[in-house]
């Protein structure tokens, strides 16, 4: 399963490449705006500067509202772009202020708690300290996820989303971890690529092709609720799948009007 999900991540991203930088540079932009309002807020006062980084964290949360429709689309080989962007930041936006929550605690834990719990220099700041990391490394398990849930389960509500991905980190532990290796490749080819690719579009479409090969091994244990849950046939819950992707070469990559 994991071979595949890389084959299907990296083919997804190659066939909307164009789509997947220009949101990406979008994304490029705003940032770079809000680092120099960032600067030149902080040189005013610090608390100027953190409120233009909140401004960002909530503009950015909304925004992949938006992206995480496209990227539906992408991992389901749709082409369709602009109107998903444009229908997904409305139809999302609930998901996406509870997402800009968790961004902010993430953020103000780094910032803010750890270091002041650290500070103590006693054995009750060492205890916090330690606690809030773990909640930092929770958190980071558990949000790539949250996205491609709510576009797989559209009916629940984002507390249920959120919920429902730590259940997906504990019963998956084993393939989070290797999502998180992953990721961190993604995140050095992305400062390589100066943010272009895969960008955070490009770890957007991972993560909703990670989450939809994971729902077949859900979809499956409904239908089979005595299967062994430690064999599931993925041969056979990916065969489909594997046809759609279908056979690769260098060339047809090049030059598929060929193929």
């Amino acid at each position: 399963m994991k071979g595949f999900f890389i084959k299907k991540a990296f083919f997804d991203g190659w066939d909307n490449l164009i789509g997947m930088v220009l949101f990406n540079i979008g994304y490029l932009a705003i940032a770079m705006v809000f680092f120099y309002g960032f600067v030149e807020m902080g040189a005013i006062s610090p608390m100027l500067s953190y409120l233009v980084l909140a401004v960002l964290l909530l503009l950015l949360s909304v925004l992949m509202g938006g992206t995480a429709a496209v990227t539906k689309n992408y991992s389901d080989y749709s082409r369709e772009t602009w109107a998903a962007f444009k229908e997904g930041v409305k139809r999302n936006i609930r998901h996406s202020l509870l997402f800009f929550l968790f961004m902010l605690l993430f953020v103000v834990n780094i910032l803010f708690v750890i270091p002041f719990y650290s500070s103590y220099g006693n054995a009750f700041g060492f205890v916090i300290s330690i606690i809030m990391i773990w909640v930092e490394i929770i958190l980071l398990l558990c949000l790539p996820y949250y996205f491609p849930l709510m576009n797989l389960l559209p009916a629940d509500r984002p507390l249920k989303t959120a919920k429902k991905c730590f259940i997906i980190v504990a019963d998956n532990l084993g393939f989070t971890l290797f999502y998180l290796i992953y990721s961190i490749i993604c995140i050095v080819i992305s400062v390589l690529t100066i943010g272009l690719v895969p960008g955070l579009t490009g770890m957007q479409l991972a993560a909703q092709d990670a989450m939809k090969l994971l729902m077949f091994k859900y979809d499956y244990l409904e239908e089979n609720p005595s299967a062994d849950r430690k064999h599931i046939p993925w041969e056979d819950l990916l065969y489909d799948e594997r046809e759609k992707v279908g056979p690769r070469s260098l060339k047809s990559m090049i030059f598929p009007w060929k193929y």
